[in-house]
């Protein structure tokens, strides 16, 4: 069985397709929507950045508060536990109150 023709063997397509490819305007379109899905992507994560910069500083504003309220609420301790000493203490419970003598004239 032999064949005159190698374009008509059999189990083969005559036809030949090219392959479609994309123009230089659909590239450019292509390459344009990339470029800002990647600048959007870049823009919120810079955002996200951001926030939390501001959460953090409120954060540490808080604690700066309670520290310092701590410190206040230290030094009241102090005063009243000298308060509470001074009362039980048998010198200063034999002083006697004062007084104003008088004033300079």
């Amino acid at each position: 069985m032999r064949e005159s023709s190698s374009a008509w063997v059999r189990n083969r397509n005559i036809v030949r397709h090219t392959p479609k490819t994309l123009g230089s305007v659909s590239q450019s379109v292509i390459l344009g929507v990339l470029v800002l899905v990647v600048g959007l992507i870049y823009v919120t994560q810079g955002t996200k950045a951001t926030s939390y910069d501001y959460e953090l500083s409120k954060v540490e504003n808080d604690i700066a508060k309670l520290e310092a309220e701590k410190e206040d609420l230290a030094v009241e301790r102090a005063r009243l536990t000298s308060i509470a000493r001074s009362d039980s203490n048998e010198v200063a419970a034999n002083m006697q109150v004062g007084q104003v003598a008088g004033y300079a004239e």
